[in-house]
């Protein structure tokens, strides 16, 4: 019987694949507002499972919705210019 745990070394040593490359972590910066507000949502969401449905968590959830759709709505704006024809980089 092969012993796996010999593998498993070859297999997960550190390599340059392993860390996230400059563009990789420039993508992750660019999503970071858009990222940020959908954790608020969900964490705005999780409150409200805990008790009986009130005003003061629809409109938490109601707010936090409308920053996940203005993020989405910034990123999409930012990621367009930077692809247009003639567009800042």
């Amino acid at each position: 019987m092969n012993n796996i745990v010999t593998v498993q070394t070859a297999v997960t040593a550190f390599a340059d694949w392993i860390e996230p490359t400059t563009a990789e972590l420039d993508a992750i910066e660019l999503e970071s507002p858009l990222i940020l507000a959908e954790v608020d949502l969900l964490d705005a969401q999780i409150t409200a499972l805990d008790h009986p449905e009130n005003e003061v968590d629809t409109r938490r959830i109601r707010r936090a919705r409308n920053r996940v759709l203005a993020a989405r709505r910034d990123l999409t704006n930012r990621t367009a210019a930077a692809t247009a024809p003639g567009g800042a980089a």
